[in-house]
């Protein structure tokens, strides 16, 4: 299953496509990220669908357990979303130099984008 998924505040359908590729909504509520890997949260499950490769959406239930009891809201901490970045730069350095002279997409634009906002917001 690809690690897509829908925001019920802003109605924005995310996806993740690799190990470091964190994704956030337009309202910045909920997250997708590690691609396969299936990582997600939200600031409020409620908010959060689960979209199936054929594009149906699924209610999630999540289940606190005694070992998460007391954690603060699954939204990505500052140092997450740094280290986010300093990954993406990261990956960009070890490219090869002809790699380096190519056009980027609009969606490797979106999600810097989408990153930069989210650090901003961040308490």
């Amino acid at each position: 299953m690809r690690n897509r998924a829908k925001c019920k505040l802003c109605s924005s359908i995310i996806e993740s496509m690799h190990a470091t590729d964190l994704v956030l909504c337009k309202c910045g509520h909920i997250f997708v990220d590690g691609g396969d890997a299936l990582k997600c949260g939200a600031g409020d499950w409620v908010n959060f669908l689960r979209i199936d490769d054929n594009g149906n959406e699924i209610e999630v239930k999540v289940e606190m357990t005694a070992k998460d009891e007391g954690k603060a809201a699954l939204k990505p901490k500052k140092e997450e979303l740094l280290g986010y970045l300093d990954e993406m730069i990261k990956s960009y350095d070890n490219l090869p130099q002809h790699a380096m002279t190519t056009p980027i997409t609009h969606y490797d634009h979106q999600a810097l984008l989408v990153l930069l906002s989210a650090l901003l917001r961040c308490d």
